[in-house]
């Protein structure tokens, strides 16, 4: 399976902040949406990194209190880790673990921003791609035999 059909499912509307988005509003964003990261993207639609709830737990563990006055922009990730459309779910799945993150955003090869998807959302889609295979095969022993 590839992470374009995941999108297709899912949908392809990403949650951003601005980069002058402040901490407070970060993390009212995260739990409205009930998610665990945000891109922080420029008025121009340009991706310049994300923020994820380990970002702001780590600032607040070195910096303190005033993490809270931080911005989008001071707080984010600036090196992204991003996949295709077309880049398989195992592909994803692999390049997740080696890098430890949770979130991929995905970029049209013009680099055009696709979507995003989640730890959760490849899970889901491989437990469901291994269930298919599984009826597959008990539909194939069953008219074999």
């Amino acid at each position: 399976m590839v992470i374009g059909n995941i999108l297709r499912q899912k949908g392809s509307q990403v949650v951003s902040v601005h980069p002058r988005d402040g901490v407070a509003s970060i993390t009212r964003t995260l739990a409205q949406h009930r998610i665990g990261a945000v891109l922080v993207v420029e008025n121009d639609g340009t991706v310049l990194g994300i923020v994820s709830e380990r970002d702001i737990v780590r600032a607040l563990a070195g910096l303190g209190e005033s993490t809270m006055r931080m911005t989008a922009g001071q707080l984010m990730t600036r090196v992204l880790f991003t996949v295709s459309p077309q880049s398989t779910v195992c592909e994803a799945l692999q390049m997740m673990t080696d890098r430890r993150i949770r979130h991929l955003p995905v970029l049209e090869g013009n680099g055009q921003l696709a979507g995003m998807v989640s730890i959760g959302d490849l899970v889901k889609a491989r437990i469901a791609e291994a269930e298919h295979e599984a009826e597959e095969l008990k539909s194939y022993v069953a008219t074999a035999g």
